[in-house]
C-alpha cells in the first residue's frame, strides 16, 4: 500500500525524531562518562619512606574524591628539593624532615608537619652478626650501610652517632633510605640504619634492632603545597586531608607516629 504525501511527511518526520533521539543518548552516555573521568591530575612529590604507606593513601583519597587522580614521585628529600628548585612541574611536597622543607620556603605554602618516625638499625633476617645496640657499629669487621649525610635520614644518622662519639666506617653512602634498606635485603651490607617503618614493610626480609628514645632521633614529614601548582586549590585539600583523622590512621597503622 503506498503511502500519500501527508503520510509520507509524517513517517519521514518520526525517522528524524527517532534518529535524534538516538544521537542526544550517545551523546548524553559521553557526557556521563567524560564527567566521571578524573578532573584534576596532582603531582606530589614525597620521601622515599612513604612509598607504601602513600599506595593506601592515594587508593583512600580518590575513593572520597573522584574528580582527582594523584601521582606520587618518590625520592630523597634532598633530591625532592632539587627538582623544585629546578622548576620541576608539581603541585605539593612531602619531606622527611623540617630543614629541607624550611630551606624551600620561597615556593611553598605553609608547612604542617604530618607524621613522625624514628631509627632503627637494621639487619640481615635473623641477625647473622649479633648486632645489639649502636656500638656495634663502629666494628671494623661489620659490613655498615648508611644514607649520606645530605639525606635527611643520614643526617639523623650521624646526629645520634656523633652524640655517642660512635665512629662508623660505611661501606657505602645511599642517596635515600629505601636504598639502605636494600642493600640489607640483598645481604650487600651486615647493618644500617633506616626509620623505622621501612624495617617493618620489609620484615619478612630484615630484622630490626631497636635503638633507645634518649639515644635517638625524631623525623618530622611536613607536608606544603606548591607555589608553582596549576590546581592550588586541589593541592591545598589533599595537604590538608593528609592531616584529616582518615589519614592519620592510616599513616599510624604503617608505624608512623603521631605529628
Amino acid at each position: 500500500m503506498s503511502l500519500s504525501p501527508t503520510g509520507r511527511r509524517g513517517a519521514a518526520a518520526a525517522s528524524t525524531a527517532a534518529l535524534l533521539f538516538t544521537l542526544a543518548a550517545c551523546g548524553g552516555d559521553g557526557g556521563d562518562k567524560d564527567a566521571a573521568a578524573p578532573k584534576t591530575e596532582l603531582t606530589v612529590l614525597a620521601a622515599s619512606s612513604l612509598t607504601d604507606v602513600f599506595a593506601t593513601a592515594e587508593a583512600a583519597y580518590e575513593k572520597e574524591h573522584p574528580g582527582t587522580k594523584l601521582t606520587f614521585s618518590f625520592a630523597g628529600s634532598q633530591e625532592l628539593a632539587a627538582q623544585v628548585r629546578q622548576g620541576a612541574p608539581a603541585d605539593a611536597l612531602v619531606t622527611a624532615d623540617t630543614r629541607t622543607m624550611d630551606g624551600l620556603e620561597p615556593e611553598t605554602g605553609t608547612p604542617t608537619v604530618i607524621a613522625k618516625n624514628r631509627l632503627v638499625i637494621v639487619t640481615g633476617e635473623g641477625n647473622p652478626e649479633k648486632v645489639e645496640g649502636l656500638p656495634d657499629l663502629a666494628d671494623p669487621s661489620l659490613k655498615v650501610v648508611l644514607a649520606a649525610p645530605e639525606v635527611p635520614v643520614g643526617r639523623y644518622a650521624k646526629q645520634i652517632l656523633d652524640a655517642r662519639g660512635i665512629e662508623v666506617k660505611p661501606v657505602s653512602q645511599e642517596p635515600n633510605v629505601r636504598a639502605v634498606l636494600s642493600k640489607i635485603e640483598l645481604g650487600e651490607a651486615d647493618a644500617g640504619l633506616v626509620y623505622r617503618t621501612d624495617a617493618t614493610v620489609a620484615a619478612d626480609q630484615v630484622d630490626a634492632v631497636g635503638i633507645p628514645d634518649a639515644q635517638n632521633a625524631i623525623a618530622s614529614y611536613p607536608a606544603a603545597t606548591l607555589k608553582s601548582s596549576e590546581h592550588a586549590e586541589a593541592a591545598a585539600a589533599f595537604v590538608s586531608w593528609l592531616s584529616s583523622p582518615e589519614a592519620q590512621k592510616i599513616l599510624q597503622d604503617a608505624g608512623f607516629q603521631k605529628p
